[in-house]
């Protein structure tokens, strides 16, 4: 008699140890809610970063390209424009011109770097203040 009540508490245990129907297909519906919104979030999250990483990439290559055509006075000859070669595919520059006042030997130089961002063209601009002084080219400090 012993062993038949041990055998019974014995099955008794096994069977409250598994999961009910109700409960597997709350817990497929509860994970079926919650991947898809977690998954976007990481999509955009993704994206996020990766637009934040471009732009600073393109904000650096202006500041640098800015800074060559400032120090080598290729500002002074008018708009240019390129690409930064194999080191640097999908970004290209422009540089821009204009005198905020004639009577001011001041001339505003904008660099602008464009790239493509999933399909969307993006850019930066950068702009200083070059101070030439009359019937120079060259750039420097103030007189």
């Amino acid at each position: 008699m012993t062993r038949f009540r041990l055998t019974a508490a014995r099955r008794r245990a096994t069977s409250r140890s598994a999961f009910t129907l109700v409960e597997v297909l709350a817990t497929l519906a509860l994970i079926g809610i919650v991947i898809p919104v977690s998954m976007r979030g990481v999509s955009i999250a993704l994206s996020a970063a990766s637009h934040a990483k471009h732009q600073a990439a393109a904000a650096t290559l202006a500041e640098s390209k800015l800074s060559e055509l400032v120090a080598q006075g290729d500002w002074s000859f008018g708009a240019g424009s390129g690409d930064f070669g194999t080191d640097w595919p999908g970004y290209q520059w422009a540089c821009t011109t204009a005198s905020p006042d004639p009577n001011v030997n001041v001339t505003e130089v904008t660099v602008t770097v464009t790239w493509t961002e999933r399909g969307q063209s993006r850019d930066v601009s950068i702009a200083t203040f070059v101070y030439a002084a009359s019937g120079s080219t060259t750039t420097g400090g103030l007189p």
